[in-house]
């Protein structure tokens, strides 16, 4: 067994979720997620970003605007739509169901 790849996968499954409670506190640049990722250790990488970012925008939870940048090109800063909102709660509880259950099935005696 690939212990490595089964945390990496565990990572994968929460992404949605902290990318749109990410979102929910304030708009974001692609970069600017990936380091509040990097800093709680969700290490994301922008080939695996950006096409999550592209799959959240067309189910219609994500919106973006472009804005100036003073270093460089125009810069795309993703934000949080209603339905994102209303899926964000959804997945909050699902979270919170799903971590009570694995800490009762993993409990020790």
């Amino acid at each position: 067994m690939n212990i490595e790849n089964t945390k990496a996968q565990m990572r994968k499954g929460v992404l949605e979720l902290c990318i749109l409670a990410l979102l929910e506190r304030e708009d974001a640049y692609a970069s600017d997620i990936i380091e509040h990722l990097k800093q709680a250790k969700m290490i994301v990488v922008e080939g695996t970003l950006y096409p999550l970012l592209t799959r959240l925008k067309n189910a219609d939870l994500l919106s973006y605007r472009w804005e100036e940048s003073k270093s460089g090109p125009p810069r795309k800063y993703y934000s949080l739509t209603d339905k994102g909102g209303s899926v964000l709660n959804e997945l909050h509880t699902t979270w919170n169901d799903l971590v009570q259950a694995v800490e009762k099935t993993t409990k020790t005696k």
